[in-house]
This record gives C-alpha cells, sequence and structure tokens, in this order.
C-alpha cells in the first residue's frame, strides 16, 4: 500500500503530532488551510460519523484539486443537516441532486466542465448508503459503466437514518432497525442479503476503488487525494457510525470505526482496474463481540436470551473478511 502510517507519541490530537513533521507531511486537518468544507452551524447530531467524514473527505478534495470541486449531494442525512433551507454549512461549489440521481447530476457537471474547457474543475458526487447502494444503484453503475470522470463517496452508516432508521441493502445481520425487529427465532435483520458496494464497484473495472473509516484521518485523506488524481470513475467506501441509530455513545464514534475495522466486520483496502493493490492490516484482532457490544441495535444477541449462534456466524463473516483480503500478519495477532 503506497500509505505508510504515521507513529504519533502523543495522546493528544493530531493536530499535537503534525507539528513535529515536515509540512508535505501534515495531514490536511491539521492545517490552518484546510478548506472547513463543512462549517459550523450544522445540525447533525452529538458524534455524527457522516458530519466528520465528509468534513475530512472534502477537505482533502479541496486541498488536492486547489479548491477546484463541485460536489452533488444526494438527498439523505448530509443534505438535511447540513443544509436547512435557506441555509448551508457547506464552503464549496455544491448542488443538492434527488436522492437516487446524485452521480447521474455528477456526471452531467464533469461533461459540462470539460465542454467548457475547465479541466482543472473536479467533481465529487456523495450520498449515504441508502442513496448509494439502493435507489441511486442505477445511476452509479451507469456511471461507473460509462467511466465517468467523478470521484463517488459513500457514508456509510448501514440504514436509512435521516427518516427513521430503517433497513437498507448495507445493514449488517441480526442489527435492529425499525424494519427489522429483534423478535422471533432470527432477530434482526436477516442473513444472506444485503450488498458488498466495494466489491460491485471493482466488478465494473474501474480504475480506483477504496474503502475507509473515520477512525483512520491520514489513511482516509492519502485514499481521497490519490483518488482526485486520477481520471475516471473511482469510488471510496467510507464507514461512518451513527449514534443514534446504532445506540452507541456519542464520544464513542472513532472507536467504534475502529473496532468494526480490527474485528474484521470492515475491511479497509483499496483496488485498481478490479485487482486489490493493498489492504490497511488488523493491528491487534479482536472478537466481533468488541464490536457488538457498544451498539444497542445488537443487544439481543447478548444476556440470558441472546444469540451466540448468530454471534458465531458474524464472527465467520469477519474471518472470511481476513482471509479474503489478507488483513492479519499472524506473527503479530
Amino acid at each position: 500500500m503506497g500509505f505508510q502510517p504515521v507513529k504519533f507519541y502523543q495522546t493528544g490530537t493530531y493536530t499535537v503530532g503534525n507539528r513535529l513533521l515536515a509540512p508535505d507531511e501534515r495531514s490536511v486537518q491539521s492545517s490552518l488551510l484546510r478548506a472547513n468544507a463543512i462549517d459550523s452551524g450544522h445540525r447533525a447530531c452529538q458524534g455524527c460519523g457522516e458530519a466528520l467524514g465528509a468534513r475530512y473527505a472534502i477537505d482533502a478534495a479541496m486541498a488536492e484539486s486547489h479548491g477546484q470541486l463541485i460536489a452533488a449531494n444526494a438527498t439523505g442525512c448530509l443534505e438535511v443537516f447540513s443544509t436547512p433551507y435557506p441555509e448551508s454549512s457547506w464552503q464549496v461549489a455544491w448542488i443538492h441532486s434527488l436522492f437516487g440521481n446524485a452521480p447521474a447530476v455528477a456526471t452531467g457537471i464533469a461533461a459540462a466542465m470539460k465542454v467548457k474547457g475547465k479541466t482543472d474543475v473536479r467533481v465529487v458526487a456523495q450520498g449515504g448508503d441508502g442513496g448509494t447502494t439502493d435507489i441511486g444503484f442505477g445511476c452509479l453503475s451507469g456511471m461507473f459503466e460509462r467511466n465517468d470522470d467523478v470521484l463517488y463517496i459513500c457514508y456509510d452508516n448501514q440504514a436509512y437514518m435521516n427518516t427513521g432508521v430503517q433497513r437498507s441493502s448495507a445493514t449488517p445481520p441480526t442489527a435492529r432497525t425499525a424494519t427489522t425487529m429483534p423478535v422471533g427465532a432470527e432477530p434482526g435483520n436477516v442473513f444472506g442479503q444485503g450488498k458488498n458496494l466495494p466489491e460491485i464497484a471493482m466488478a465494473h473495472n474501474i480504475p480506483y476503488v477504496a474503502t475507509a473509516t473515520v477512525a483512520d484521518l491520514r489513511d482516509l485523506e492519502y485514499k481521497v487525494r490519490k483518488a482526485m488524481n486520477i481520471r475516471g470513475s473511482r469510488y471510496i467506501h467510507l464507514f461512518v457510525p451513527c449514534p443514534l441509530g446504532w445506540g452507541t455513545a456519542s464520544d464513542d464514534t472513532i472507536r467504534i470505526a475502529r473496532l468494526a475495522k480490527e474485528t474484521g466486520m470492515f475491511p479497509v483496502f483499496e483496488a485498481e482496474h478490479g485487482e486489490v493493490t493493498g489492504v490497511l492490516k488488523i493491528r491487534h484482532k479482536l472478537p466481533v463481540e468488541e464490536y457488538l457490544k457498544p451498539q444497542r441495535r445488537f443487544a439481543h444477541l447478548f444476556g440470558k436470551h441472546g444469540h451466540p449462534e448468530m454471534i458465531a456466524r458474524l464472527q465467520a463473516i469477519a474471518d472470511r473478511n481476513i482471509r479474503k483480503y489478507g488483513l492479519v500478519d499472524e506473527e503479530n495477532n
């Protein structure tokens, strides 16, 4: 993998650690010149992973494009909490699309910039998992098939959070939502449904696909900046915990995202033209229970009337991810 993690010896912020590095090695978020793409005043819930992810990703895209960026945003949590009419927290050229057509709108913007000869103006499309894996799936596949010059970022909080926490095709098995209640012999979302969008994107053989989490700022910034230096369709699938929908503490967002990666429930990798080119290794392999227990959406799996057999099936999924992507160096775990 091209990105090399930087070791920080302070226990404080990334900003403190960055002061010890050469300017070209510092993160975008540590710079006073960052775009602050999504600024204060928005109405996201406390601890919202999507608000963090959007800030980190679009700031990195702005830095790499020297501020020449247009964003098309699907309807969803991100759009609703950042742009309550007539207000906006966005500090970039930004357009609101329908729930399902952000990839098509972004494609049109990119085509218009090409016709105008403004090749330095880059285009990003973004949406949640509902607008990406479900409602906008056809438009997204079309964008990939045509290899349109757009970076699409999916902020995956694993349900339709804006409309009341209903199941999406990114909702994990056994999870409680408003439409997958924790009742019956197999409570929560059933096994065997859903879509793996990063793998579907890879199947389109587009130039670049990556996954990332809000728990690793530098990995995320590296992938966004790399994607901005590639022409054609690019896709980044960003894992963003939702305290409200998942039933987690608002100050646990980063910890939950890190546990998803360290248990193997969310593999972090990058791929070019359908081939995996690098993975972010698991530092300390953990059982899936460490990830599940802090989330009330999985509470029915534990306790006196729990479902250890379902936890075992989730562990099998994590173990398969670890084997498939080579996420663990056995000598270090």
